[in-house]
């Protein structure tokens, strides 16, 4: 699987207005978590044999856990942070 982080020093707690990735306009006090794919690994993660955004199967129940752990441990490490809202 292609390498993933994420840049803990800039989750942040904020008000954001946005598109998502369907179009629909949305308002929500989050947090923002940036995730950091180097333009070295962008490959890997849109190679058909590892993500097709046809199926809702993909990507694979093997890989998923790992993107998600990525993320997950992030937004857990930002909300036990103490000036967390």
């Amino acid at each position: 699987m292609a390498y993933l982080l994420v840049d803990q020093t800039a989750v942040t707690v904020q008000s954001i207005n946005s598109t998502d990735g369907t179009g629909a306009q949305f308002s929500e006090e989050a947090f923002i978590i940036p995730v950091v794919i180097p333009l070295s690994e962008v490959g890997g993660y849109l190679d058909p044999a590892f993500y097709d955004p046809a199926s809702g199967t993909s990507p694979s129940a093997a890989n998923s856990p790992a993107i998600a752990r990525v993320v997950l441990d992030a937004l857990k490490k930002a909300a036990e942070e103490p000036d967390t809202p």
